[in-house]
C-alpha cells in the first residue's frame, strides 16, 4: 500500500499503483513522441513553413497561402472572445477594417512607414474593442450578437460614406510596400515570397501571444466567464473588465491583420469588409473548435484553402463547401479539433 496514491495531478482521480499500470500500446506511444506538443515537433512545423516559399513557385499558391495565413490571425483574435471568453461577435470585420484603412491612410497621406502605423492601428483597435466591450457588460448571447452585428455595419457605413478621409466606394490605392533596414541596406517587401515571410511572423506572433495570455490568470478568468457568469462574479471576477479586456485583445489582433492586408492588396475599399467577411470569420474557428488554437489554424485552412482547391468547378465548389459545413454541424459539432465538453483548468 506504500505505492498506492489517490491523486496523482495527471489527469486521474482514482487509486492507482506505480506497479500496476498497464502498458501502452506501441501506437499510442507513437502518437504521443509525434504530438505536436513536443518541441521537436513544434519545430519542424515552423522549419517546414520557412521553406514553403523554396518549394512552391506558383504565385497562385503562395498567394492562396499568405490568405491562410491572413485568416488565421484574424480568426485567432476572434477565438479569443469566442472560444475563451464564450461571447458571441459578429462584428469582427470592423476591427480588421479599422487597421487596414488606417495603415493605408497614414501610409498615403503622411508617409508613415508601415512599421510605425502597424501600432497606430491596434492601438485604434484596442480602443474600438473597448467601446463594443462596454455594452457587452449587461448583454448576452443573441443580444450581443445583435450589437456587435450594428457596430460592424457602423464600421462599413462609416467608411462607404466619409469621402475626405476613406474616398468612400473609390477607395485607396497605390499603398506603398513596407519597407526593412537590414544591415544598412534597404529592403523593400513586394514579392509574394517577402509577403510570406511577413505574415508568417505575424502568424508566430499572434500563436504566442494567444497561447500566453490563455495560460495566464486572465486567461483563466475569461474561461470562468465562458463557462458560467454569474459563478464567476460570485467567485470574484470583474465580468466587465475581462470582457471589455478580451474584445479590445481581440480587436487589436484583427488590426493587426487589416495593416497587413492594406499593403499586401495596395487598395483598400470598402467592400473587403462586409458582413459577408465577418460571416466567414466567425466560421473558421467554429468549423476548427471553439477554445482550440490548433483548430482554429487548421479551420482557417479549410475554410479558405479547400474552396481554391474546387475552382476549377466554380459552379458547385460553394455547394460543396456549404455541404460539408452541414455535414459537420450533424455528426461532429464541435468542431475539428474541439471537444464537447470545456475541460477544467487547475494550476497549482
Amino acid at each position: 500500500m506504500k505505492n498506492r496514491k489517490l491523486d496523482d495531478l495527471k489527469g486521474g482521480s482514482q487509486a492507482t499503483t506505480a506497479a500496476g499500470a498497464p502498458e501502452k500500446a506501441p501506437l499510442l506511444r507513437l502518437a504521443q513522441t509525434l504530438a505536436v506538443s513536443k518541441w521537436y515537433m513544434k519545430g519542424a512545423i515552423v522549419l517546414a513553413c520557412m521553406l514553403i516559399p523554396l518549394l512552391i513557385q506558383s504565385n497562385y499558391a503562395m498567394r492562396v497561402i499568405i490568405y491562410i495565413y491572413l485568416y488565421i490571425v484574424l480568426a485567432l483574435g476572434l477565438n479569443v472572445v469566442m472560444g475563451f471568453t464564450g461571447l458571441l461577435n459578429i462584428g469582427h470585420a470592423a476591427f480588421y477594417a479599422t487597421g487596414a484603412y488606417t495603415t493605408a491612410i497614414l501610409m498615403t497621406v503622411y508617409g508613415m512607414s508601415f512599421w510605425l502605423t502597424v501600432p497606430v492601428g491596434m492601438g485604434l483597435g484596442v480602443l474600438l474593442g473597448m467601446a463594443i466591450g462596454f455594452p457587452a457588460l449587461r448583454l448576452r448571447d443573441d443580444y450581443l450578437a445583435m450589437v456587435t452585428l450594428g457596430f460592424g455595419q457602423i464600421v462599413y457605413i462609416v467608411a462607404n460614406n466619409w469621402m475626405s478621409l476613406t474616398r468612400g466606394p473609390r477607395g485607396i490605392p497605390a499603398i506603398p510596400p513596407p519597407e526593412l533596414s537590414l544591415f544598412g541596406r534597404g529592403l523593400v517587401i513586394e514579392n509574394y515570397t517577402s509577403f510570406y515571410y511577413l505574415i508568417f511572423f505575424f502568424v508566430i506572433l499572434t500563436v504566442l501571444a494567444c497561447i500566453r495570455v490563455r495560460d495566464s490568470r486572465v486567461g483563466l478568468a475569461w474561461m470562468a466567464i465562458r463557462e458560467d457568469e454569474d459563478v464567476a462574479s460570485v467567485m470574484g471576477i470583474h465580468l466587465g473588465f475581462y470582457k471589455t479586456l478580451a474584445f479590445a485583445f481581440s480587436a487589436a489582433l484583427g488590426a493587426l491583420a487589416g495593416s497587413f492586408f492594406s499593403v499586401f492588396q495596395s487598395f483598400v475599399s470598402p467592400n473587403s469588409f462586409t458582413i459577408l467577411e465577418s460571416v466567414v470569420i466567425v466560421t473558421i474557428p467554429i468549423l476548427g473548435g471553439l477554445g482550440s488554437i490548433p483548430g482554429t489554424i487548421l479551420g482557417a485552412a479549410a475554410m479558405i484553402g479547400v474552396p481554391e482547391v474546387f475552382r476549377s468547378a466554380s459552379e458547385y465548389r460553394m455547394v460543396a463547401v456549404g455541404a460539408f459545413m452541414v455535414l459537420m454541424m450533424i455528426f461532429r459539432p464541435e468542431g475539428l479539433l474541439g471537444k464537447k465538453l470545456f475541460q477544467t483548468t487547475y494550476k497549482v
